[in-house]
C-alpha cells in the first residue's frame, strides 16, 4: 500500500487565472510604514480613482500594522494589544473607525470598491503569539491556537507570530483567517516572511488553498525575497506575485547602514534571472516603486523625496515595465509632484508592462543592458537600453542584435513621444544611470 501524500501535496492546482496582466496599484509601506489610518487610505483611494484609474492603477493595499492601536505604534509594538478575533488580526477601531462593532475592513473595502478600485491587506505569515498563549478557539473548527502553532518557528525579523503547522489544525487556522478577510471584500493579500528568510512552502500552499476555499478572486503576493529560482514551479502554482529581491528602496548602489536593502543597479541581474518565468497570472515582483514623497512616516529612513535622480527614476520605470514586474507605487499619492505623475501616467510605457511578450535581457555587461520584447500584436518590438555605468556612454547595435532581419521603418521614443526614421543601426547616447525605451516597427 502506498504511503499517504503529505496533506498539501494532495491539493490540486488552482484553475482560475488571476492577474492576467501585472497588478498595478499602491501600497502604504514606503510612505506611511505602520502608521496609516482610515482617512489616509480613503484620501489615497480618492486620488487613485480620480487621476490614475484610467491608466490601469487599481489596487489600494494597506501594509503592516493595521491591527495596532495608535498608542502602541512604535519600534516594538505590544503584541498583547493587537486587535484580534479568534486569533485572527482585525483592524484597530481607533485608527479605522468604520471597523468598530465587528465590521472589520468591510466598510472601507466597500468604499474603495464603489470607486471602481480593489482593496488589499498585508499579513506576516503565522498565528499571533498572544493568541497561542491564550489558546483561543479557531473559528469554524474544533481546534485551538496551540494546535496550529509551531513554536519552534518564528520569522527572523518579526517575532510577533509563530509559524503554522502543516496539519488539519494549521489549515483550519488559515481557512478561518482568509474566510474572514474574504468576507470583508479583500482582493489582494500580501503575506510576508514567506518566500525567503526562510522559504515556507507549506504555508504558501496552505494560504493558497484557504483563498480558493473562499471562492473569492484574491491575488496572493509573496514577500519579501529573494525567492530562490529553484522554487519557481511552486510559487507559480500557488501565487500570482513573488518577490525576486529583498526590500527595494530609493538608491542606485549600496545604501550606507542598510546592507540588506536592494539598490536599483542590482535589480537588473534579478530581473534577468526571472525573465523566463514571466507569464499571464504569474509575475516575478521587483518590489514597490519608491517614487515621489516618501512620508510622513516611511517604512525605512527619514521622510524624504525619492533619493533617485530623475534619470534613475525613469530607468526604474523602464526596467519594471520591460520585465513586466507588478507596478505597486509606494510614494504618497496625495503629495504627488508633476514629474512623478508623468512617470505613472504614460500609456505607451504602461502598455509595455501590461501587454508585451517574450521579454528578456538581450545584452548584459558591466556597463550596459538591453532588453527586448514583442508587442502584444503585430510586428513591433520594444527595446530598452540602459547605461548602468557612472559615465556617459554611446552604444550602437546592429539591427540583427535587436531582433530585426532588416532595417526597420520607425523608431518611437516612448518617454518623449517622438518618432524618428531608423538609420543603419540603433545609436544611443545616455547619461549615467539613464535609459531609453523604444517601440520599433518594420
Amino acid at each position: 500500500m502506498l504511503a499517504a501524500l503529505p496533506l498539501m501535496a494532495q491539493d490540486p492546482a488552482p484553475s482560475q487565472l488571476l492577474a492576467p496582466t501585472p497588478p498595478m496599484g499602491w501600497n502604504s509601506w514606503d510612505a506611511w510604514g505602520m502608521t496609516i489610518d482610515e482617512g489616509g487610505v480613503r484620501a489615497t483611494a480618492d486620488y487613485m480613482a480620480q487621476h490614475l484609474k484610467k491608466f490601469g492603477w487599481q489596487y489600494v493595499v494597506i501594509d503592516e500594522g493595521w491591527f495596532i492601536p495608535k498608542a502602541d505604534l512604535g519600534p516594538h509594538p505590544n503584541i498583547a494589544h493587537f486587535t484580534m478575533d479568534a486569533g485572527r488580526l482585525i483592524p484597530t477601531p481607533d485608527r479605522y473607525p468604520s471597523a468598530a462593532n465587528g465590521a472589520g475592513f468591510k466598510p472601507l473595502a466597500d468604499y474603495i470598491h464603489s470607486l471602481g478600485l480593489k482593496f488589499g491587506i498585508h499579513l506576516v505569515r503565522g498565528i499571533n503569539r498572544a493568541a497561542v498563549a491564550q489558546n483561543v478557539a479557531i473559528a469554524d473548527s474544533n481546534f485551538h491556537a496551540a494546535d496550529a502553532a509551531n513554536k519552534a518557528d518564528t520569522c527572523p525579523w518579526n517575532a510577533d507570530n509563530y509559524g503554522v503547522k502543516d496539519t488539519p489544525a494549521g489549515q483550519a487556522f488559515y481557512d478561518s483567517a482568509v474566510k474572514l478577510y474574504a468576507s470583508w471584500g479583500v482582493d489582494f493579500l500580501k503575506v510576508d516572511c514567506i518566500s525567503d528568510h526562510p522559504y515556507k512552502g507549506d504555508e504558501i500552499r496552505m494560504i493558497s488553498l484557504a483563498i480558493r476555499k473562499t471562492g473569492r478572486p484574491i491575488v496572493f503576493s509573496l514577500s519579501p525575497g529573494p525567492t530562490a529560482v529553484e522554487h519557481a514551479a511552486e510559487v507559480q502554482r500557488y501565487a500570482q506575485m513573488w518577490r525576486i529581491s529583498d526590500d527595494f528602496w530609493d538608491h542606485w548602489g549600496p545604501w550606507p547602514k542598510h546592507e540588506w536593502s536592494q539598490g536599483l543597479k542590482a535589480q537588473f541581474a534579478n530581473a534577468s534571472k526571472w525573465a523566463r518565468y514571466i507569464e499571464p497570472g504569474h509575475w516575478p515582483d521587483a518590489d514597490m516603486l519608491p517614487l515621489g514623497y516618501l512620508g510622513p512616516h516611511p517604512g525605512e529612513g527619514e521622510p524624504r523625496h525619492s533619493m533617485l535622480t530623475h534619470e534613475e527614476q525613469r530607468t526604474l520605470m523602464t526596467l519594471w515595465s520591460v520585465c513586466r514586474s507588478p507596478l505597486i507605487m509606494g510614494g504618497n499619492l496625495n503629495q504627488l509632484d508633476r514629474w512623478t505623475l508623468s512617470l505613472m501616467t504614460n500609456p505607451e510605457v504602461i502598455a509595455v508592462n501590461q501587454h508585451s511578450r517574450e521579454n528578456h535581457a538581450a545584452v548584459s555587461t558591466d556597463d550596459t543592458v538591453m532588453w527586448t520584447a514583442l508587442a502584444a500584436s503585430g510586428n513591433a518590438r520594444y527595446v530598452a537600453v540602459f547605461n548602468v555605468s557612472d559615465r556617459i556612454q554611446t552604444m550602437e547595435y546592429r539591427w540583427g542584435e535587436v531582433g530585426f532581419t532588416k532595417a526597420p521603418r520607425t523608431v518611437r521614443d516612448l518617454w518623449e513621444h517622438r518618432d524618428t526614421r531608423a538609420g543603419d543601426s540603433l545609436h544611443v547616447t545616455l547619461a549615467p544611470h539613464a535609459s531609453v525605451l523604444y517601440r520599433i516597427s518594420e
